[in-house]
């Protein structure tokens, strides 16, 4: 992924998870666990500025973090924990989607993971319980982080409970915690999603010739015997991107109409021009 297209992820993640704070979950009292879970019990108990909330844990945190990890992790943290708490407080100051705390939890939760997705896709961190977790990770590689966090974010929805005398308050929290969990799964596992491509022809060498010289994917040629026909041919296997679909299919059938083509989805494919999203 080049740089430019990483901070444009990086700031459309951003945004949209600042958006899912500051308009759903604030105005509603929904805490989803994190530090968007203390913003909001900051800004209803102490009415702290939710922006500023974000900015001064997730500055506590780094400095801890500071040297057990990386000044690359660091780098991208700072940027995108700090574009996050901007993002969270300049939409503080627009009125709220919905009072609806049913349809705030759903798509609040939804846009949340999804900004978060987009921002882990980019190789970003947005701080908070992220750089928690990496912290674990340094100091403790085979402990379960995803434990941690689950733990840090039941007990953040705990106190809420406590604070807020409300106990569906917390129930909409926890449930904000699978949905945007759901969500940034889904995110991170659809840009994973590759297709592998099973193209059987008699003219296979020719195909590959073609694929080779006007694609960026490498083709593997393998020899083919039909048994029905006993004829002789050549199988080409390829990895490509689901967008290279048409053009790819497009090749093939110039140059072989009778061309057999499957295409299979792939979770993910590692190697050289495919890049893994975590």
């Amino acid at each position: 992924m080049n740089r430019l297209k990483s901070y444009l992820i990086t700031i459309l993640g951003c945004a949209m998870t600042g958006a899912a704070v500051s308009l759903f979950y604030l105005p509603n009292k929904i805490v989803n666990g994190g530090v968007s879970g203390v913003s909001t019990i900051c800004y209803h108990i102490f009415g702290f500025e939710p922006g500023v909330t974000y900015f001064v844990i997730n500055v506590l945190l780094l400095l801890i973090a500071l040297m057990a990890l990386g000044k690359t992790f660091i780098a991208k943290t700072v940027f995108g924990a700090g574009l996050l708490s901007v993002f969270v407080q300049l939409f503080s100051y627009l009125p709220p989607v919905t009072d609806n705390i049913i349809l705030a939890t759903i798509f609040g939760a939804a846009l949340y993971g999804s900004g978060i997705g987009l921002c882990f896709a980019a190789g970003a961190s947005t701080g908070g319980t992220d750089i928690l977790g990496r912290l674990v990770q340094c100091k403790l590689p085979h402990f379960p982080i995803g434990k941690v966090l689950l733990a840090v974010d039941g007990t953040i929805i705990v106190v809420s409970l406590i604070l807020f005398h409300n106990v569906e308050l917390a129930l909409f929290g926890i449930l904000t915690l699978f949905i945007s969990t759901f969500a940034i799964d889904f995110i991170i596992r659809k840009l994973n999603v590759s297709k592998l491509a099973f193209v059987v022809s008699v003219k296979g060498e020719e195909i590959a010739q073609k694929l080779v010289s006007t694609s960026p994917r490498g083709v593997t040629v393998v020899n083919t015997t039909g048994a029905y026909t006993k004829e002789e041919g050549r199988m080409l296997v390829c990895a490509l991107k689901e967008s290279e679909i048409p053009q790819f299919q497009a090749k093939i059938l110039e140059i072989d109409k009778n061309a057999f083509i499957i295409f299979s989805e792939s979770t993910q494919i590692v190697g050289n021009g495919f890049y893994v999203y975590r």
